[in-house]
């Protein structure tokens, strides 16, 4: 891993991609959503401020924990100035989402947990089937296959 001296306070993309293990074409992805910014040279090259580094591992952390970007875009944006994430920013940021993800936790075990009942069945269609109707909004709204009458309709054009 290429080592940056300490009086250098402006990295390239390729220094930013072997420090945090990011692949270059995600930091550009990083950047066009609002996540990371750079400033351009006269030879039109991205420079990160070693900042970066934070935030790229503070997104890469959200996201292994299955936090959209949208969610940690807003999360970057609420930093004074749009300083680099702390240790007490992150406590904050992560308590906040907490409970989506213990949401998105008990979604997972009910599917799960659900998941052999369908097997082997084939047709995904059953009144009470977890898996394409679950708690059987579909039954709530009217009788017969809503879902096949809906594929028919946009495919063709009208309402069946």
């Amino acid at each position: 891993m290429p080592q940056i001296p300490g009086k250098i306070h402006e990295l390239t993309v390729g220094q930013v991609a072997a420090r945090s293990g990011a692949a270059v074409s995600a930091l550009h992805f990083y950047e066009s959503k609002g996540l990371i910014s750079s400033r351009r040279t006269s030879g039109n090259q991205r420079r990160y401020s070693r900042d970066t580094l934070r935030r790229v591992a503070f997104v890469r952390a959200a996201q292994r924990v299955g936090i959209p970007l949208a969610t940690i875009r807003e999360a970057l944006a609420e930093l004074p100035e749009e300083r680099t994430p702390t240790k007490e920013d992150w406590a904050r940021l992560s308590e906040r989402w907490r409970s989506e993800l213990d949401e998105r936790i008990r979604q997972l075990n009910r599917l799960r947990d659900h998941l052999t009942d369908c097997i082997g069945c084939g047709c995904l269609s059953l009144d009470t089937c977890v898996l394409s109707n679950p708690d059987d909004v579909f039954g709530e709204q009217r009788t017969g296959s809503r879902l096949m009458e809906e594929r028919r309709g946009t495919k063709g054009g009208g309402a069946a």
